[in-house]
């Protein structure tokens, strides 16, 4: 396994931005992950997945190792769910198709989210009512350091919103390989949260299958957020804010509109794309990037960008929120 120089990262990050990486290579497997590791040409580590969680704002002076371990293997079973083990690699979408083609139930709200499988309990990813932490049964990560394999439970990953020990603790320390997953044989539909109820109405289904509900959630996400394919972009940016209930009922009294998520009797949740595209950044463009016109939360290059302009968008977005609503943003990209 040869380790390759000077390489582009254009084609390998959402948002397309050009910076270059000291040293390149692709792991397979463990075995390929393990040596690569022992035989690093920099001090420095970084390790990719699908790109679709990353801003560059400059050329990374260390190696970067595309994690493209695969398979999709169903490891056991019992009366009510299925077990199903997933090659960190894989990519999450593809994983999701999968798994409603074997009616294996509880990821179908999670379809069409950019990214790899190993991406997705780093982030504990999210969308319309579902997190990956209700699906999730283990995973195996090799720890940098000793060249270990270890596993980690649903309590030892530490999730939060958008969160896990990975982005915490344990950030750069381990590498994860593969996610098991506790699928269910019979479905749970939800149909409550965002659009999805209004979707399937217009798609004239009343008794929806998982098949029904991912086609919902991939034809609204198509209409809100643009193809990374042909629009630079990661998705959401930012994470939507979670405030004290106090805080709450002051913004209320002031925006009566303002959407409220309950968390519990303490805090709520409040859409950051509301507040943005009410403080006017909605659409808005600055020469080669902007914010989408569509998606108030996502930030876009529409080609040739510098990854230094998109972060300073997003810095200036976040200081509106502050001086307007008096609500800290906090961006949902990494920023490299």
């Amino acid at each position: 396994m040869e380790f390759q120089q000077k390489c582009s990262l254009q084609q390998l990050n959402t948002f397309g931005i050009n910076v270059f990486a000291s040293y390149l290579n692709t792991f397979t497997s463990i075995e390929e992950l393990d040596f690569c590791i022992k035989n690093l040409p920099t001090k420095e580590l970084l390790i990719l997945g699908g790109g679709s969680n990353v801003l560059f704002t400059k050329n990374v002076d260390s190696t970067v190792l595309l994690n493209r371990i695969k398979g999709i293997q169903l490891i056991k079973e019992d009366t009510d769910f299925v077990y199903v083990k997933v090659g960190a690699g894989e990519v999450w979408h593809e994983f999701v198709l999968s798994c409603i083609a074997n009616n294996w139930c509880g990821v179908e709200n999670l379809s069409l989210i950019p990214g790899n499988v190993g991406a997705g309990p780093m982030q504990n990813i999210g969308a319309y009512g579902v997190e990956l932490k209700d699906v999730f049964h283990e995973l195996e990560a090799y720890e940098i350091k000793t060249g270990k394999l270890c596993k980690f439970s649903p309590l030892e990953c530490a999730f939060g919103y958008r969160e896990s020990v990975f982005k915490r603790a344990l950030k750069d320390q381990f590498v994860i390989t593969s996610v098991t997953f506790k699928l269910a044989k019979k479905p749970a539909i939800s149909t409550h949260y965002g659009a999805i109820q209004a979707q399937l109405n217009e798609m004239g289904i009343t008794n929806p299958s998982i098949k029904n509900v991912s086609d919902a959630v991939i034809a609204i996400r198509q209409s809100k957020l643009p193809d990374p394919k042909q629009i630079g972009n990661a998705g959401s940016f930012f994470k939507n804010p979670v405030i004290a209930i106090t805080k709450v009922r002051e913004l209320q009294e002031k925006y009566p509109s303002i959407p409220v998520y309950e968390i519990d009797a303490n805090e709520s949740k409040i859409p950051a794309g509301w507040l943005i595209e009410q403080a006017g950044w909605k659409g808005k463009t600055f020469g080669n990037f902007g914010v989408h016109k569509n998606q108030a939360l996502v930030l876009v290059n529409y080609g040739g960008a510098d990854g230094n302009s998109i972060e300073q968008l997003s810095r200036e977005i976040m200081d509106s929120i502050l001086e307007k609503f008096g609500v800290q943003l906090e961006r949902e990209v990494n920023i490299i």
